[in-house]
């Protein structure tokens, strides 16, 4: 019998898990998913803005997996340090699977960067997701303008997140020391500015008009600034979602703004060259207006234009780190792979696979997943008359607790969603987040004194 580890339970581990089990070229494959946190789904959770329900809702179809027969949740556990090594790992397992992410956010490289004020969407988002790792002190939201640079979809959902009202975001999940905060803020401008043009966004169009959408904040767009990118005046040859973006920009620039408590502006064609600071903490943000090169790209042009700002927040991609134990490309930021087969020193090595954004870079959607999870299989399952030549003898987490680890199971996490629930009723709201590891843990084990390792 096949008997996999899955290190990650996001979208890509999941579906991996899901792909092994549901094949009937290897009848009855035993799957266990390891997550370094006591909670599955990975950016499903912790990733994805608590007032977008439909996409939270994924978490749906993922619990179905997880609660297959021969799929096992095993939270709590972190491979590659400690007593759970690599090779520890790939010795109570026939295979083992990487589908670990990529957990860093891309810098800007500019002066001014580590000014107080200025911070990662990636940090920011973890911080209303309540992942447990996240900053205990929170954001100071006491900023009158914000600056989000970048214009894809985790730069429209902190801003939107930013415009937001408190009394909008009640009934999410979102935690309740987020809350308060989001409900104290005094940002009133949040400015998301981007280095290309609008035809080269990569928001989606129903992000972007839910931007439209929100009640308390009003759009701002120069339409002299969207005509600096020739494809505005002449979408027809771009892909479908770029023109329904520019059809939704066109429409904005024709509505007279209305007075409202926020307003959100758009920028575009401005590459952020240094973020000013004001005793010790962020003031403004001096851009350099770019102009397009007619290959697709932009250059410069030597006119400069500052924006005031007391919180800046780069949302300019994910980058993978080097997985404790693996072998890794800085180039691309992934773990060298054929077919998701993991190389190492340029060989593949026996029982060791990679899936996800850790194997190929963090691009596109979630659905992406599913394929590049079903390429890793099959070089997994093509493998397999030779990987069950190895017969591991214990099982796994007996191992694991010997080694003086507490894996949190299914029913360690149904305690935590049991907590959550009554956590939201006791605040007189839904379900709400517990956002820190004692709470989680305590709540996993029965055990309110626990403390993170």
């Amino acid at each position: 019998m096949l008997r996999v580890a899955v290190v990650g339970s996001g979208p890509s581990g999941v579906y991996t898990a899901q792909s092994l089990v549901e094949q009937s070229a290897v009848p009855g494959v035993r799957v266990d998913v390891l997550d370094r946190l006591p909670c599955p789904y990975g950016l499903v959770r912790y990733g994805v803005a608590p007032d977008h329900e439909k996409i939270k809702s994924l978490q749906n179809n993922l619990r179905t997996v997880l609660e297959h027969e021969r799929v096992r949740f095993v939270g709590g556990v972190e491979v590659g340090t400690g007593a759970l090594t690599t090779a520890r790992l790939l010795g109570l397992y026939h295979a083992v699977v990487y589908c670990v992410g990529a957990a860093k956010d891309r810098r800007l490289g500019i002066p001014g960067e580590e000014l107080e004020g200025s911070h990662s969407a990636t940090d920011f988002v973890s911080w209303y997701s309540a992942h447990p790792d996240a900053a205990a002190n929170g954001f100071d939201l006491g900023a009158r303008s914000a600056v989000v640079i970048g214009v894809g979809n985790v730069a429209v959902d902190v801003a939107r997140i930013l415009a937001r009202g408190a009394q909008e975001l009640r009934p999410t999940d979102v935690p309740q020391t987020a809350l308060g905060a989001l409900g104290a803020s005094r940002v009133r401008e949040v400015h998301m500015v981007g280095r290309r043009g609008p035809s080269q966004a990569r928001f989606t169009t129903k992000e972007l008009r839910e931007l439209g959408s929100l009640p308390d904040a009003g759009m701002l767009v120069d339409e002299a600034e969207l005509e600096l990118d020739p494809a505005y005046s002449d979408p027809a040859g771009l892909p479908a979602v770029n023109r329904r973006n520019v059809a939704v920009l066109r429409e904005w620039t024709s509505v007279s703004p209305q007075a409202r408590a926020r307003s959100i502006r758009l920028r575009f064609f401005l590459r952020p060259v240094e973020l000013l600071g004001d005793d010790g903490r962020v003031a403004g943000v001096r851009f350099e207006r770019t102009e397009p090169d007619g290959l697709g790209g932009v250059r410069s042009t030597g006119d400069y234009e500052e924006i005031e700002a007391q919180l800046v927040l780069r949302a300019v991609g994910y980058r993978g780190a080097p997985p404790a134990g693996l072998p890794f490309d800085p180039a691309s930021g992934t773990v060298p792979h054929t077919a998701g087969r993991m190389l190492r020193d340029g060989a593949a090595a026996p029982g060791e696979y990679v899936a996800g954004w850790i194997k190929r870079g963090p691009t596109g959607v979630i659905g992406t997943n599913r394929p590049c999870a079903k390429e890793t299989v099959t070089s997994l399952l093509a493998d397999a008359p030779l990987l069950v030549q190895r017969q591991p003898l214990d099982d796994p987490l007996d191992t694991m607790r010997r080694l003086g680890l507490r894996p949190v199971q299914w029913p360690g996490w149904l305690a935590i969603e049991e907590a959550e629930a009554a956590l939201g009723l006791s605040l007189g709201r839904r379900t709400v987040k517990i956002p820190d590891w004692a709470g989680l843990l305590g709540a996993a084990y029965g055990d309110t004194s626990l403390q993170h390792p």
